[in-house]
């Protein structure tokens, strides 16, 4: 009496009379959206893996992983914690440089023990190993610090052991770690030297440790798209939905930067150089070519930024803050009139300066948002438009940008269910059934993420005969066709007014008559 899984029995190979069972799952196969709060920051660190896309949650794990924050341009962890004040909690960070980077080391009695930094950078110059007598009879204990980070002991190591055997333990235990107690070492990598010494009780602290930061250019953020992937391309299938090069502003890697964001789905926030003039940045943008929904080009307006951990007030591009901000909206939303927070200032309003209509017009019109103080909801920062770099006004808004990617994506990881199926009149209605339980979710959700001011249905889904001619189911092919009118945001709010002392006002009462 075999029990077996839908699709793993051939009917036309049964002989044997019994019973067999088919466990079929569920009929109605349903989907959810992907997360549209997942932000990719490409930048220099102080230390910690290099080309290779990193989970952070925060400022705290971002120093574990990466070190503080660096005074200096294309600094990854600046942008982070513009980022953060907005509420982003979701980041995949690409550490790159310049080539130059090392590892920080030192040897322990001399060819006894060689310890090296995992990752390159100056964090690693930080990093003490100490040798101690270990908690058992005839053992020892290596210890591995770093500041701010928690110590790593590895204890009870060699016991009983002689000559070049303990030195062979302990890195083996530095390495691969010790069973059942702790796993290997995440800050450094020994190697057993040729040395037979017995271990004299000590401390030593790496040193020649480097960022390879300092030849780091607008191309080193791009990197390359082959394997192994580098710089922006370390991005590919992240989940990414909003990406930014740390301090990028470089016109010439604007169109680069478009093309990755239309073949990943990501809206990448691109700015203009520090100290830019209006007039300047409408020729850049119009130059360089761009006219996408995939890009959002600030204005070169850059931000005054408090550094708590350098002690000191930057100069800072505006980038991650607007990242931030979207990251932690929902994807029907604008970043039009949002509050930013952590601002000291502006480059102009700094200057006690203020944008005038014609300025704000003639960036509007380029396709070119910023921040600036006030924005019409009030005396705060904000960004100015919500804007993408599009000339189509159907399709400039972030919203656009946000929503396509995000449905588009989703249905491409959901749909793939279908693939491989026997095309049917029932499966094409299955298929419609799960495009309209997702669609119908985005619509019901409170607040709902389409829709449109009739309240009528705001989607279509078609998946039939009507559109599966023959022809083409003959050659494998199955379409659905689907229709979906996102939620307008409000960009100018017009407001007639009559007054003067010859208007007459006829009230009309709405109070309720009582029963």
């Amino acid at each position: 009496m075999p029990v077996v899984q839908q699709g793993q029995i051939n009917l036309t190979a049964l002989i044997v009379p019994d019973v067999y069972v088919q466990i079929i799952p569920p009929s109605n196969y349903l989907i959810n959206g992907l997360p549209t709060n997942i932000l990719g920051v490409v930048g220099t660190a102080a230390w910690g893996p290099v080309n290779s896309p990193t989970i952070i949650g925060d400022m705290w794990q971002y120093a574990q992983l990466f070190g503080q924050i660096q005074a200096r341009k294309y600094d990854m962890g600046t942008a982070v914690a513009g980022a953060v004040l907005q509420g982003a909690s979701n980041f995949r960070c690409v550490r790159v440089t310049d080539g130059t980077d090392l590892a920080a080391n030192t040897t322990i009695q001399s060819t006894c023990l060689t310890v090296t930094s995992k990752y390159t950078g100056s964090l690693g110059s930080g990093l003490q190993v100490t040798i101690a007598a270990g908690s058992a009879a005839n053992s020892w204990r290596a210890t591995v610090s770093m500041p701010g980070v928690m110590p790593e002991v590895f204890d009870n190591l060699a016991a009983g052991l002689g000559g070049n055997a303990v030195w062979l333990a302990i890195a083996s235990a530095i390495n691969n770690g010790i069973s059942g107690l702790r796993g290997p070492s995440q800050l450094i990598v020994a190697s057993a030297g040729a040395g037979t010494a017995a271990p004299s009780p000590g401390t030593v602290t790496l040193s020649g440790g480097t960022d390879g930061a300092s030849g780091v250019t607008a191309n080193t953020l791009l990197g390359q798209d082959t394997i192994p992937r580098q710089g922006m391309y370390a991005l590919r299938n992240t989940g990414a939905s909003v990406g930014m090069l740390a301090d990028c502003d470089t016109s010439a890697t604007w169109t680069t930067q478009v093309a990755f964001g239309l073949s990943e789905g990501v809206y990448m926030i691109m700015v203009g150089p520090a100290g830019d003039t209006i007039s300047n940045a409408t020729a850049t943008k119009a130059s360089a070519g761009i006219d996408s929904y995939t890009a959002k080009l600030l204005f070169g307006d850059w931000i005054y930024f408090n550094d708590t951990v350098n002690n000191l007030v930057r100069l800072i591009s505006p980038q991650g803050f607007i990242a931030g901000l979207l990251s932690n909206l929902s994807p029907q939303n604008s970043t039009l009139n949002k509050q930013l927070y952590g601002i000291v200032g502006t480059q102009k309003s700094m200057q006690n300066q203020v944008y005038s209509a014609a300025d704000l017009q003639a960036l509007g019109q380029a396709g070119i948002d910023l921040i600036c103080n006030p924005v019409p909801g009030g005396n705060y920062f904000g960004a100015r438009f919500g804007w993408n770099t599009s000339s189509n006004q159907v399709i400039h808004g972030d919203n656009y940008t946000r929503m396509t990617n995000y449905i588009a994506y989703t249905l491409n990881a959901g749909m793939g269910y279908y693939v491989g199926k026997t095309q049917s009149l029932d499966l094409q209605r299955q298929a419609a059934a799960t495009l309209t339980a997702f669609l119908m979710n985005l619509w019901t959700i409170n607040p709902p993420m389409i829709g449109n001011s009739l309240g009528t249905i705001p989607f279509s889904v078609e998946c039939d005969a009507g559109n599966n001619p023959q022809n083409m189911v003959a050659l494998g092919y199955m379409t659905a066709s689907v229709m979906v009118t996102y939620l307008s945001i409000v960009e100018k709010f017009i407001i007639n007014l009559e007054g003067g002392q010859s208007v007459q006002v006829n009230k009309v009462s709405t109070q309720i008559a009582p029963q």
